[in-house]
């Protein structure tokens, strides 16, 4: 276990923050807008929410550098800025978190599919291994791995950031099949659990896909089947869109009250996903601290 990891243990159950597109959206990000990119062109904004999150109570915050792959950014035309836009969010979160809170860097989906023939395993490695690379430049302490449907990807992405030495979390979505225990490629929770602590994860879990009571039997069976420690990230429920805009129902006080479920399920990190803000956090926090 990397030694960052075994001292986050030691505080266990350690909050996470919520989720940052949301958050950017209500800073003026369009739809359609590359978040990203936003660390170069309103860097204060992306401070803004990082710092929040920090003052919510979060002990380790992530990055504004989710879609920040050069795969993921030729859809934006800013492959070419990848490093930069990596080594910015980085130093963003960083300033933020100042010493009261941990950076992990933020690492998504590039859009790209093995299956489809539309990139190798190789090109998906080297472009999360520079991906990771700038990120730990701009000052990161440790990288996530997130919201994967695709168990080969995850893995060619475990394998360009480990290429660091920083710890590594690795998080899956689940949220297909008939109880939402599926990736979208079919994997299920043991498989998911097998491969991504054999690829050489340092943590592991799931993020995004649906509300926080679903994680509970999901971080049940993740628990069951890896000894690695366990990070979940919950959405605010289950997304509506009422008059063109995207509304998350689940308040605060509702997500805070399940997580005491989540850590007796054997998450020892706790966080939130889409639509899930500062006040979620704080809530959380508050939470976990009545006991």
């Amino acid at each position: 276990m990397h030694d960052l990891i075994a001292r986050l243990l030691d505080e266990a159950p350690v909050v996470l923050d919520g989720g940052w597109g949301t958050q950017l959206q209500a800073r003026g990000l369009a739809p359609g807008e590359c978040p990203d990119v936003w660390n170069l062109s309103a860097p204060d904004k992306v401070r803004e929410v990082a710092a929040a999150y920090v003052a919510a109570g979060s002990r380790i915050i992530l990055t504004n550098t989710f879609g920040a792959t050069s795969l993921a950014l030729e859809g934006h035309g800013a492959a070419g800025q990848a490093g930069a836009i990596n080594e910015a969010g980085a130093r963003l979160s960083r300033e933020a978190a100042g010493e009261k809170a941990f950076v992990f860097g933020s690492m998504g989906p590039t859009g790209k599919l093995l299956m489809m023939g539309e990139v190798t395993p190789e090109v998906l490695q080297a472009a999360f291994a520079d991906q990771a690379a700038a990120l730990k430049a701009g000052g990161v302490d440790g990288l996530v791995i997130e919201t994967m449907s695709d168990l080969e990807e995850a893995k060619a992405a475990i394998a360009g950031a480990k290429s660091t030495g920083l710890p590594v979390v690795a998080c899956v979505v689940f949220d297909s099949g008939k109880d939402k225990d599926r990736t979208m490629m079919g994997a299920t929770v043991e498989q998911a659990a097998a491969v991504l602590a054999a690829a050489g994860a340092d943590v592991v879990g799931s993020n995004c896909g649906q509300g926080i009571e679903g994680f509970v039997g999901i971080a049940r069976r993740l628990r069951a089947a890896t000894d690695r420690p366990l990070w979940i990230k919950a959405n605010a429920g289950l997304p509506e869109v009422v008059e063109g805009c995207t509304v998350y129902r689940k308040t605060p006080t509702e997500f805070a009250t399940v997580v005491p479920e989540l850590v007796k399920a054997g998450a020892a990190f706790v966080g939130g996903c889409c639509g899930t803000t500062p006040e979620f956090i704080a809530a959380v926090k508050r939470r976990l601290s009545a006991g």
